[in-house]
């Protein structure tokens, strides 16, 4: 293998995932010996943007879920037409210039870059560029026809590339890159030992510090903390307020449910529950497909979101909860069932494609050498 190829990896911090995403990869590169670079081009070109345009997202998973499915469905109809212009053309100048001092032999994007195959149209220079997609369901801004290879988590997103006049062979399944950790084997006992926690009741394990994963927390605790066969995990991220407002009953029922803040090594409490209540992101559920965790996802946002928990739900990997008044029943029914338990853990795990980063960068640094080889052949 070339390992002298400059890498450039672009992502957008729209989410967690496809930083995520382009973290793993570049850890990745270097274990190859690659020389790579990441930029969040859209944060380097035009701070100020990228600050409301995140805002906005944000807020989309609360207030503002409307104005999320119009941008999502919205944009998917016209963008074949091109009056969707300024996403064509931003980042522009910041890409000229990254390609200027790093001058990549590939480019991956981990967040759909449209002006990175722009670049290639309006230029005629030839980067080989590859788009690694972070969701079960297929977007179109993700298409373009100077994308070279698109790296996807399913048959299904390959599938629908293939409908839309993708080559089969410039589409892998290769699964979505997580971080190593996810593929470890690692015993239980330590686990339960670490967070104080009995292998012999249920653990429900509530991804609260994601945004917009559940407003009622508190209530769905008060109530579960009554169960003596199930602890609860709370896992507050940086939502520093919920911890503390989460604090006294906790302090009460001290057995029965543990309240977190960040916690760097969330494989570890995957390993350990029986079930999940988490947003439908696209690495998320990768992980929980990585360990076997049957998930719960609760008002899934229009959008990809809501494509992923189709996809989840419809494979027996995942129930979907709409109505906050049912969210308490759902759990309650579902760690009561070990055979649908059992079930779920199965069917999530068939999802699940081991050593995607590996994968994938291997593919790419084939892929980028047959380019250059019929790219000399051209020029002879």
């Amino acid at each position: 293998m070339n390992t002298n190829k400059k890498v450039l990896i672009l992502t957008a911090n729209y989410g967690n995932g496809h930083v995520q995403v382009a973290k793993t990869l570049y850890e990745q590169c270097l274990r190859l010996g690659l020389d790579v670079t990441v930029s969040n081009l859209y944060q380097e070109s035009n701070p100020i943007v990228s600050e409301v345009t995140q805002y906005l997202y944000l807020k989309s998973f609360s207030i503002g879920k409307q104005f999320y499915r119009l941008f999502y469905y919205g944009v998917d109809k016209i963008y074949n037409k091109r009056k969707f212009n300024i996403y064509f053309k931003m980042g522009n100048k910041r890409l000229g210039q990254l390609v200027e001092e790093h001058k990549p032999d590939i480019i991956i994007n981990t967040f759909p870059m449209i002006v990175v195959p722009e670049y290639r149209r309006r230029t005629g220079k030839v980067i080989p560029t590859f788009n690694v997609m972070t969701d079960f369901c297929l977007h179109k801004i993700w298409v373009h026809e100077n994308v070279d290879k698109y790296y996807v988590a399913t048959d299904y997103v390959k599938e629908k590339l293939i409908e839309i006049g993708t080559h089969p062979n410039n589409v892998k399944i290769t699964g979505i890159p997580i971080r190593p950790q996810f593929e470890e084997s690692m015993p239980k006992e330590p686990i339960y030992k670490k967070y104080n926690l009995s292998p012999d009741k249920k653990v429900l394990l509530i991804m609260a510090g994601a945004h917009g994963v559940l407003k009622n927390v508190k209530e769905l605790c008060e109530n579960l903390v009554h169960d003596d066969q199930v602890q609860v995990v709370v896992v507050c991220g940086k939502n520093s307020s919920l911890k503390e407002s989460l604090s006294s009953l906790e302090g009460d029922n001290a057995d029965r449910l543990k309240v977190l803040g960040y916690v760097e090594r969330i494989d570890e409490l995957f390993r350990i529950t029986d079930c999940m209540i988490t947003k439908p992101g696209g690495i998320t559920l990768t992980e929980a497909t990585a360990i076997g965790v049957p998930v719960i996802l609760y008002k899934p946002v229009p959008g990809q979101e809501k494509e992923n928990a189709i996809f989840f739900e419809d494979r027996g990997a995942a129930v979907v909860v709409n109505r906050h008044e049912e969210i308490l029943e759902s759990v309650t029914s579902l760690l009561a069932d070990e055979e649908k338990l059992n079930r779920m853990k199965d069917n999530i795990k068939s999802l699940h494609l081991p050593n995607s980063s590996e994968v994938i960068l291997q593919d790419i640094i084939k892929e980028s050498e047959m380019m250059a080889g019929k790219a000399d052949m051209a020029l002879s």
